[in-house]
């Protein structure tokens, strides 16, 4: 069977083919010849559209199914039953996400040029807790330390069964269950969820390969050194000075002298792994700062994508590039100033990381609550407020020191969670309102914090609703201040401890420590 070469009726072949058509189908004069050649450049200018668009859209799934082709994903069947609830979506139908990004020193294949050590095995040298906010214009990374002292609960292997729960061990050892060379990403997952009570909805795994890829993919990033770095700094078990690998003050690396920085420990404070994981915030600031400065757009993604994911391990619900660029460029309405990174609130206890109480019981109760570090809501917005029958007005948006000396109050809760009332009846009571009583709401479906009052009492309603951000005043004809409890102030309650109720900022502790991505990329580099 032979091929038809762009044959058309009558035997000629299609112009723009590349065969020159002959004059005989002319009209005879100069007017009908220019008539006939603008009609046929019109017909080359739209066959080379044609056969350009046709490439593009062929460029582009040939790009995905290559990407697609790249990304591995792991067992789902290993994420725990038991977890915490999925993040309610607000007014607008936004929901929180987080994600669960893991920097895995696995020694297997290619990986083990670029990061020495013993063979076999993975351990999770990084790991942040991604936070990107309903409005997707606030984001914050939580570091866990990997030397930090927690609770890992059962875990699957890889023959299915599941491991018993372990009590104040090392948060990395997590991500050895199993010991499997490509380490245990659900095991880390599980473990996370249980320790700050906020669901994961996503898991990133990169490891050294993919890491140092993604950097020369980029150009190179951007980083600073607080003094001279040697041989000896990045190896102690050289036994002298060596040579120097990086020089004092800004300087680009990337490939295997960008793992290097991220993964020096020697040589810098106290040598700590905390010190580590501020110079990692830094890279990651940077990182971040250099790909919206190019502009976040699938040709700025696609290189960055193809280098990370063919050394990218994620799970199922992430598992093609068009949900991983789809992410990525949910992320570009963020600001630099509004992308945050801090460490999760320890101590030393020992050799080892303790978790401080109830400084980070605060911070996981305000992201569940989707409220930024200086206590906004990230989940209200204008349509977020419900208009009232009785035309009701928004309570200011963070709360405020208020005295509320001789203002009686009742409290009522608006859902099903229990322990509400005596939360906001402490948190009332600690600004000297008078608690008049508590008890269940008339209905348990309040998505949103209520404050009610009576006749000639909007001023004191007003004071009741600064200690409840994002809830709505409304007019009524009973005499008297209640508040209603919502679904807004049970996400917020929900994974704190008693003592601490998450309105408002954070502790100092917390918010104070946290870095912009467009800080001095100088500034807090060490610890000690």
């Amino acid at each position: 069977m032979t091929q038809d070469s762009g044959a058309v009726p009558g035997g000629r072949r299609a112009a723009g083919r590349g065969v020159r058509e002959t004059g005989g189908d002319q009209a005879p004069g100069a007017a009908g010849r220019g008539r006939k050649g603008r009609r046929s450049k019109k017909q080359i200018v739209l066959w080379a559209t044609a056969g350009t668009l046709a490439l593009t859209v062929l460029g582009g799934a040939v790009v995905y199914y290559r990407l697609n082709g790249n990304i591995s994903t792991f067992d789902g069947d290993g994420i725990s039953k038991d977890r915490p609830d999925a993040a309610a979506p607000d007014a607008q139908g936004r929901t929180p996400v987080n994600v669960l990004l893991i920097g895995s020193d696995s020694r297997d294949g290619a990986n083990k040029d670029l990061g020495g050590g013993a063979e076999g095995g993975a351990r999770s040298d990084t790991t942040i807790l991604l936070h990107v906010y309903a409005d997707h214009k606030h984001a914050v990374g939580i570091s866990i330390p990997r030397d930090s002292l927690v609770d890992i609960p059962s875990c699957m292997l890889q023959n299915k069964s599941w491991t018993k729960p372990q009590t104040h061990v090392m948060f990395n050892s997590a991500f050895e269950v199993g010991n499997s060379v490509q380490g245990n990403p659900a095991c880390t997952q599980n473990t996370v969820e249980k320790l700050t009570g906020l669901r994961v909805d996503h898991t990133v795994v990169v490891n050294f390969q993919g890491f140092a890829a993604m950097t020369s993919a980029v150009g190179g990033v951007e980083v600073c050194v607080p003094k001279a770095i040697y041989e000896g700094d990045l190896d102690p078990n050289l036994g002298h000075k060596g040579k120097q690998i990086f020089a004092q003050g800004t300087q680009k690396v990337e490939g295997q002298q960008a793992l290097d920085y991220v993964r020096l420990r020697h040589g810098l404070g106290d040598g700590s792994d905390i010190g580590r994981t501020k110079r990692q915030q830094a890279f990651m600031s940077s990182l971040i700062k250099d790909v919206k400065s190019k502009g976040m757009d699938p040709t700025t993604l696609l290189p960055l994508a193809d280098a990370a994911t063919k050394s990218l391990v994620v799970d199922p619900g992430l598992g093609s590039a068009q949900k991983l660029l789809s992410f990525a460029l949910s992320l570009k309405g963020i600001d630099l100033h509004d992308m945050k990174f801090l460490t999760m609130p320890w101590r030393y206890e020992g050799a080892r990381v303790a978790v401080v109480h109830p400084d980070a019981d605060q911070l996981w109760g305000a992201l569940k609550a989707d409220r930024t570090l200086d206590g906004q809501d990230a989940s209200a917005g204008a349509s977020a407020q419900s208009a009232s029958p009785t035309a009701a007005t928004s309570a200011p948006a963070t709360p405020e020191a208020v005295n509320g000396a001789g203002i009686r109050v009742a409290v009522y809760n608006g859902t099903t969670t229990a322990g509400l009332t005596l939360k906001a009846a402490t948190l009332l009571q600690a600004s000297d309102f008078t608690v008049t009583g508590k008890a269940n709401a008339a209905s348990q479906d309040h998505r949103t914090t209520l404050v009610q009052y009576g006749p000639g009492e909007k001023a004191a309603a007003q004071k009741v609703a600064a200690l409840f951000p994002g809830a709505t005043l409304e007019a009524s004809s009973r005499a008297g201040v209640a508040v209603v409890l919502g679904a807004d102030y049970a996400a917020g309650a929900q994974g704190t401890s008693s003592d601490s109720v998450p309105s408002g900022p954070l502790p100092t502790s917390v918010s104070q420590a946290a870095r912009s991505a467009d800080d001095d990329p100088c500034a807090n580099l060490s610890y000690g």
